[in-house]
């Protein structure tokens, strides 16, 4: 006869690693070619002047210079207006 109840394995222990997410280089910094910007899910942040959108919505500098963040009015397909924020490298 068993002396102690059996214990049943806890689901609640894993856990995902962190993303990172979010800007890594803010307005006036300086950035190198190939430094990362912003990181991001979905396009929250668009390329401006020398910067460039990687595969996983990552904004990255495609040139040295200085970072600037700006605004951007878009018009959509459907005739929706919208305001974006860029990110260009000024050189």
């Amino acid at each position: 006869m068993a002396h102690r109840k059996a214990g049943g394995s806890a689901k609640n222990f894993t856990d995902s690693n962190p993303q990172y997410l979010g800007v890594k280089l803010y307005d006036g910094q300086v950035a190198k070619k190939g430094n990362i910007i912003v990181r991001q899910r979905g396009s929250k942040f668009r390329p401006g002047q020398n910067a460039a959108l990687g595969k996983d919505d990552t904004i990255f500098a495609l040139a040295d210079g200085k970072i600037k963040f700006g605004k951007k009015n878009i018009t959509s397909f459907s005739g929706k207006k919208k305001v974006v924020t860029t990110v260009s490298v000024v050189a």
